[in-house]
């Protein structure tokens, strides 16, 4: 099944995003990690597409997206979920189920907890909490604050298989697709992954921005959250807690993955299509 690539303007910003299963009345907003693109969505946007429309945006400063003029104040959680708002009411949507890896289901957290509690019917976290541990958070700063460049996109492949490793399996076309769908050419001609460098000012001018558990604790939907078995950002004493407070979610432990699981495999569909469908 095919997508369209989209535009539009929420808060002044334009957004790219591509929509899966257009047809359908119900609807998942897939949002993506940090540093990555609403390409990564591909897979689980086109298998939930037989019964969603699925929309994957690019976040502000990723992907086809602007890249924010001020970004001290707009590379946050609460910017996003401003975003978000926007971007489901412009696009109809009144209800609608939300899918998050990493970042993206911090922001999901955030906008249920907040302008869109009543709307978000149910969640998916993809190994994200409402607290992630700071080892995780400056391994992400490392490379993401400071991209890499290389002379060809073979070599920006590489260099994705080796950091995004804790992915899990992914097949040599999905690593061929996430290196195509998220690399820009810079003025040298070298190639680097595309993004806003200045993105992880979230991380210095919203230090508490991931420090979630009052919002946590004020939901009451569904909630469903995937953690990758050997992940470094949701540690397992916090995904218990997440079992035992708040809405009490159903924690899935993904084997042969970190952070985060790719979406990408029939049983991590089933999961997600289960869940959404119960």
């Amino acid at each position: 099944m095919s997508f369209t690539s989209n535009y539009i303007t929420c808060e002044g910003r334009e957004l790219h995003y591509t929509e899966w299963g257009a047809q359908h009345d119900e609807a998942v907003i897939a949002w993506h990690g940090l540093a990555r693109t609403g390409r990564d969505m591909d897979d689980i946007a086109e298998h939930l597409s037989q019964r969603y429309r699925v929309i994957c945006p690019d976040t502000i400063g990723r992907g086809l997206s602007e890249w924010s003029p001020e970004p001290a104040a707009e590379y946050c959680l609460a910017f996003y979920a401003k975003l978000a708002t926007s971007l489901v009411n412009q696009l109809g949507l009144d209800k609608f189920h939300w899918l998050g890896t990493s970042m993206g289901g911090a922001i999901g957290l955030r906008a249920a907890a907040s302008s869109l509690r009543g709307r978000l019917q149910r969640l998916v976290l993809n190994d994200m909490g409402p607290e992630i541990a700071q080892a995780a958070t400056d391994r992400i700063r490392s490379y993401a604050g400071s991209p890499a460049a290389f002379a060809t996109v073979s070599e920006l492949e590489a260099y994705f298989r080796t950091i995004y490793k804790p992915y899990g399996w992914l097949s040599d076309a999905q690593w061929r697709r996430l290196t195509e769908t998220s690399v820009r050419r810079l003025p040298n001609g070298r190639v680097t992954p595309h993004y806003d460098p200045d993105m992880v000012m979230q991380f210095t001018h919203h230090p508490d921005d991931y420090a979630q558990w009052d919002a946590w604790d004020s939901l009451d939907i569904p909630v469903l959250c995937l953690r990758g078995e050997a992940s470094d950002l949701l540690l397992a004493d916090t995904a218990e807690q997440m079992r035992q407070r708040g809405p009490r979610a159903v924690v899935v432990t993904i084997t042969g993955c970190g952070h985060a699981p790719a979406l990408n495999t029939p049983e991590q569909f089933a999961l997600i299509e289960r869940f959404f469908a119960a």
